[in-house]
């Protein structure tokens, strides 16, 4: 089995193209749709209401005798961490983009994803029958988004504005597209001639870069075989050297049975993806977790090195065995049980418990798992959420552990400090689908609000001041007094605390309570909020020989503090970020003025390191100024910037939006 890998922005085709190579191929009679539901793919009800993919669709179909498995990924940028797993396991790459050179830069992350794993990969220009620009144009847009060359294999043919067929340059043949029907072969219209004369030699030399054969030949005006262009096209590819782009339509099924053609050729052998993988040996690479069907856990897998069998035994990452339950081949939401995955099959592994995704697995327990590091996604959505049913809290606790086994870009917590459930997220879709799931799929309802923000507080002053404690109720009493002195320290320097006790005003056996009493009081200032960046030295005190207590002097320290604290002029301080913002030029202002506009600083913009025509910013925001900016970069980004959010520091926050501050949380309380 070869594998292929759909890749590309969100829109541009992905599932519709899946579906038309099933259909293209024979695998199913009626090609399915997108808006209506249809299709084999996007068959989860988050996907289906969204019309556009949520998870990575494990589909299978058969081209001249050659057994093919596709991973459609999805494009929207809050699922991409379930797709990037994927790719490891992926012989061949298709990036999928639109004609519109306009949207070019949609494709620049998935080209430099799939450089960076080295998987190989090839462009496929969709929606080829709409489009009104120039196939040149677009490749100039795309090629500077690309390490490795553009190759072109066709070019168009025309009839007035709309493309009606394709020369194909290594064949040196024309083609007419039919509708929902083979492609008919033609002569190379006369007034293309030419044209495709031209290209095809711009395409031999791009070639030759890398072949000094081919080179030779081109200088010495000898034609190459067909053979031979075919032969470089294959191995140029696998090396990830060039990027051969096609073109064609998902939905008419233009020049599909092109590409089919181009991947029975083209695609490299497992083998590569084996060494890349560094799959030395029987293994089963990882690419999925799903909890979410009748079946139980399923972990999705490529084999290695041979096949597998039913009741196959693994060693997991911390060298425990275990052993695979069924077996099944997958054709989008339809299981199949089967007793053996073949070598470069793709398997579903039932009961397979401990196995997580991103894992290369030893079949026989040869060594221990192996993580194949992918870059994931920042989390930079949140949301605080709770049950709606307070019996619910045990499941939600379930619920989410399974979604996080499936997702690995999302996470769920308790904020101690802020007494929240926080779920974590890429953006805000990815939360909203994640809220859907739980209510779908495990029965659990939540309301979800935006997280608090961890505000703290501090002292101006220097302030003395007196804490007695003194309480009479029959037999023993409780007495603690302490004399202390608070001391404002810089931002950042935390809490100290010190004494300076002379003739055991206050035994020293009890000044470790007077610190905890002190830190007690800490825990919510005056204002509302815990305190940081003081310093406190207990002066002076008094106890009484029968009365006295650990107690006693904690309850003094907690006094004590208190009321300085009061006294030392407290002012409310919030939390700022440093964000690295990334974004291509074009929407580089765009970004400075919406950082702008959420009492940002910018601290300095570079080009990015490797990518054409994008920049990084370096920006200190509020971090309640976090919430929706994600989706605000992206609005004026055609969706392509990211952050990444990082705690920097604590500032004083004053005048209207302190009040503010306060008065929610007098509201709260």
């Amino acid at each position: 089995m070869r594998v292929i890998a759909l890749v590309g922005p969100g829109g541009a085709g992905k599932t519709s193209l899946s579906e038309s190579l099933l259909y293209a191929s024979g695998e199913i009679s009626r090609q399915g749709s997108v808006e209506a539901g249809t299709t084999v793919g996007d068959s989860s009800p988050e996907a289906r209401a969204r019309q556009s993919s949520t998870e990575p669709n494990l589909l299978r179909f058969q081209y001249m005798g050659d057994d093919y498995g596709l991973i459609d990924t999805p494009g929207s940028p809050g699922f991409s961490a379930s797709g990037a797993a994927a790719l490891g396991a992926a012989d061949l790459a298709i990036v999928v983009v639109d004609p519109d050179p306009v949207r070019a830069p949609l494709a620049e992350p998935a080209l430099r994803q799939l450089e960076s794993l080295g998987v190989p990969h090839v462009i496929f220009v969709n929606r080829i029958d709409q489009a009104r620009g120039s196939i040149r144009e677009l490749l100039s847009a795309l090629q500077p988004m690309s390490a490795a060359a553009l190759v072109a294999r066709q070019i168009p043919i025309r009839e007035g504005e709309r493309i009606t067929g394709f020369i194909d340059l290594a064949l040196e043949r024309a083609y007419h597209y039919r509708p929902g029907a083979p492609s008919e072969r033609i002569d190379i219209p006369s007034d293309l001639a030419m044209r495709e004369a031209a290209d095809r030699f711009h395409m031999l030399e791009q070639l030759a870069d890398h072949d000094d054969v081919l080179l030779e030949q081109l200088l010495e005006d000898k034609a190459p075989s067909q053979e031979t262009v075919l032969a470089d096209l294959a191995s140029e590819t696998a090396s990830n050297l060039v990027v051969p782009v096609l073109f064609g339509s998902a939905t008419t099924g233009f020049g599909i049975r092109r590409l089919l053609k181009m991947l029975r050729h083209d695609t490299p052998h497992p083998d590569r993806a084996a060494d890349r993988l560094g799959a030395n040996g029987p293994s089963a690479y990882v690419f999925r977790v799903s909890n979410g069907n009748a079946m139980g856990r399923i972990a999705y897998a490529r084999v290695f090195g041979g096949g597998v069998n039913e009741g196959a035994e693994f060693a997991g990452a911390d060298g425990e065995m275990i052993r695979a339950g069924a077996l099944f081949t997958v054709q989008g939401a339809t299981p199949a049980k089967t007793a053996r995955a073949r070598d470069g099959e793709i398997v579903g592994i039932g009961k397979a418990e401990g196995v997580q995704a991103g894992y290369l697995l030893s079949i026989g327990g040869r060594s221990r798992a192996r993580r194949i590091v992918t870059e994931m996604p920042e989390t930079n959505a949140a949301l605080a959420i709770v049950t709606r049913d307070r019996k619910d809290d045990v499941r939600l606790s379930m619920a989410l552990n399974k979604l996080t086994e499936e997702d690995p870009a999302l996470r769920w917590g308790q904020d101690e400090l802020l007494h929240e459930t926080l779920l974590k997220g890429v953006n805000d879709e990815h939360l909203a689908v994640t809220l859907d799931r739980l209510k779908q799929r495990y029965g659990v309802a939540v309301d979800s609000r935006k997280p608090g923000v961890a505000y703290r507080e501090s002292a101006r002053k220097t302030v003395t001041q007196r804490g007695r404690h003194k309480k009479q109720s029959g037999g023993h009493g409780q007495f603690g007094d302490v004399v202390i002195e608070l001391k404002p320290l810089a931002r950042g320097e935390g809490f100290r605390f010190d004494e300076k006790i002379s003739g055991g005003a206050v035994p020293k056996q009890w000044i470790p309570a007077v610190e905890q009493g002190v830190r007690d009081a800490m825990t919510k200032g005056p204002l509302g909020f815990p305190v940081v960046d003081v310093a406190v030295t207990l002066l002076d005190g008094s106890y009484h020989s029968v009365d006295s207590s650990e107690l006693s002097f904690r309850t003094a320290g907690r006094i004590a503090m208190a009321e300085a604290l009061a006294a030392a002029s407290p002012h409310l301080l919030e939390p700022v970020c440093r964000l690295t913002i990334r974004t291509p030029g074009s929407a580089t202002s765009r970004v400075s003025s919406a950082v702008a506009s959420r009492r940002g600083q910018m601290l300095g913009m570079a080009p990015l390191d490797g990518w054409s025509r994008w920049d990084e910013l370096q920006v200190l925001l509020p971090e309640a100024e976090l919430q929706g900016l994600d989706a605000e970069l992206r609005s004026l980004s055609q969706g392509l910037a990211t952050f990444r959010a990082e705690h920097d520091h604590l500032r004083e926050l004053g005048g209207k939006l302190a009040s503010e501050v306060l008065q929610q949380a007098r509201v709260a309380a």
